[in-house]
């Protein structure tokens, strides 16, 4: 495999090809914000998740095929700074969590909870609510093999609570009981910012990042 996951500013995409979807990765923005653009094997069909900034580029990306959504992981603006620009050029329905959704700069078109899915094509991801980071974060599946996590996970540890210890325990708890519960180690993590990881990687240090707090 020679994808990687190790984008930079200004530079290229990353290319993955996996049974069913082809997803492309991308650096956008000031702040180290991951884009990822997932397209159907089969239909050609595509889902952008966070147009986080530099909507030329992620134009670009897309091409002239067709998008019909773009996901957008939880409500902090350096995840959808190009979310207007690209919704309007592409004509894509725009999809976030009804608790981050008023805070989005579009009107969201569908709104999503845990357990629901979003179609790309003749594939599917599964939604998962993943409470702490915002009220509204979610991440998205497939094949429970692929999940994009937004700011929830990184490698190393959850998002960012602001050192509220609640907002931490909520989620802590959510990341463990709805993914490292639920999926193997072989899941591949593609973050909102950063490098990649696999839940296997994570696994060991989930005792370490409980008793630091954060």
């Amino acid at each position: 495999m020679t994808y990687t996951g190790n984008v930079t500013k200004d530079g290229p995409a990353d290319v993955r090809e996996v049974p069913g979807l082809t997803i492309s990765k991308i650096e956008v923005g000031d702040f180290g914000n991951n884009a990822y653009l997932l397209r159907c094997a089969e239909t050609g069909d595509g889902v952008l998740i966070d147009a986080a900034a530099e909507p030329d580029r992620l134009l670009e990306l897309i091409g002239d095929m067709p998008i019909s959504a773009i996901v957008t992981t939880h409500r902090h603006p350096d995840h959808w700074m190009a979310l207007e620009e690209v919704a309007r050029a592409t004509g894509a329905q725009t999809v976030a969590h009804p608790l981050d959704a008023p805070e989005l700069p579009v009107k969201v078109t569908r709104e999503v909870e845990h357990g629901d899915r979003v179609t790309v094509g003749v594939v599917t991801l599964d939604v998962i609510h993943l409470r702490g980071h915002t009220p509204g974060s979610i991440a998205l599946l497939y094949q429970d093999r692929h999940l994009f996590t937004g700011d929830s996970l990184f490698p190393g540890g959850v998002g960012n609570t602001q050192k509220d210890p609640a907002r931490f325990e909520q989620l802590f708890t959510d990341v463990v009981e709805r993914i490292f519960d639920r999926l193997p180690d072989e899941t591949w993590v593609y973050p909102g910012h950063g490098r990649d990881t696999t839940l296997g990687a994570e696994r060991p240090h989930l005792p370490e990042w409980k008793a630091r707090g954060w």
